[in-house]
């Protein structure tokens, strides 16, 4: 796309939805047949231009597509990692700031081949050139992405009073979607589910951009309650169970109506079978803490 510059119009920002929260990584551009799914998108009208900030995520993780469309309907983007849009943030700020103690644009004193200020952004077999350059039609930030193993050089131009906002927009995404890039996990297990008299025990195992957690939900005619349980505690809370589970089995039968090691049931958390700590004796300590 060529480079359009910025004029004197002002810019605005509209429209944000959000979907699921799962996962993160790096993305790497060479997998483009993946199946990708759209976690949260902007879009943002400057000038002439339309942009549109899109969290996406596939089997290695979280990435932003920036796609960039003229007023002529030509299109372009570049794809940057998690960690990569936050060092562009930055940038842009820096080149904001630099754009605002710049005086007016003034032909006669603008460098040969237009370049006002530059950076270079390298990660991994990917590098990202970012200069903001002043032409007849007024001041801009170019930023071109290239592969080192060889493939087109993609490229976006943001009209220069546009930065800020652009900054802003994906600031707002990093600060959702932005965590640990090595902690998505693609592959949950499946939820169980448990009976018990007029109970139903669900266990079921989510992802969140905060990890990876277990819900346990009690449901019965009317009622239901639950509690999340963060991976990180799973080991700690499975100690206490099997710790309160031998404890009964040590008991001596009392013979009467009690509910008794017969009870236990031999299986796993999916049997039907009654467990121990979801009988009428689970006068237990609540107030354990997970960590």
């Amino acid at each position: 796309m060529s480079d359009l510059g910025s004029g004197d119009e002002g810019s605005s920002s509209q429209k944000y939805h959000q979907g699921m929260e799962q996962g993160s990584s790096e993305y790497d551009p060479g997998q483009q047949g993946q199946v990708e799914q759209e976690l949260a998108t902007k879009m943002l009208q400057i000038q002439s231009k339309r942009f549109y900030l899109d969290v996406k995520q596939n089997r290695r993780g979280r990435f932003i597509k920036v796609a960039e469309i003229g007023a002529d309907g030509r299109r372009s983007q570049i794809f940057l990692a998690l960690s990569t849009a936050a060092e562009f943030r930055d940038h842009l700020s820096a080149f904001s700031d630099f754009y605002s103690s710049l005086g007016p644009p003034n032909p006669d004193n603008v460098p040969e081949d237009g370049k006002l200020k530059s950076e270079m952004m390298i990660k991994d077999n990917r590098r990202y050139y970012l200069d903001l350059k002043e032409n007849s039609r007024g001041r801009f930030l170019r930023v071109s992405q290239t592969i080192t193993r060889g493939g087109p050089r993609s490229q976006v131009a943001i009209p220069a009073q546009g930065m800020i906002e652009f900054r802003d927009a994906l600031t707002d995404l990093l600060d959702e979607f932005s965590t640990d890039e090595h902690a998505y996990k693609p592959d949950l297990p499946e939820g169980r589910h448990m009976h018990v008299d007029n109970k139903n025990f669900y266990f079921d195992i989510g992802q969140n951009n905060r990890g990876v957690y277990m819900r346990i939900s009690e449901v019965k005619t009317n009622f239901r309650t639950a509690i999340t349980v963060p991976e990180k505690s799973w080991p700690r809370f499975r100690d206490i169970l099997a710790d309160y589970c031998d404890k009964i089995k040590q008991q001596p039968s009392t013979g009467g109506g009690g509910t008794g090691a017969s009870n236990v049931g031999g299986g796993g958390i999916s049997s039907d079978q009654p467990h121990p700590l979801v009988g009428n004796n689970t006068q237990q300590d609540t107030g354990t803490s997970l960590k």
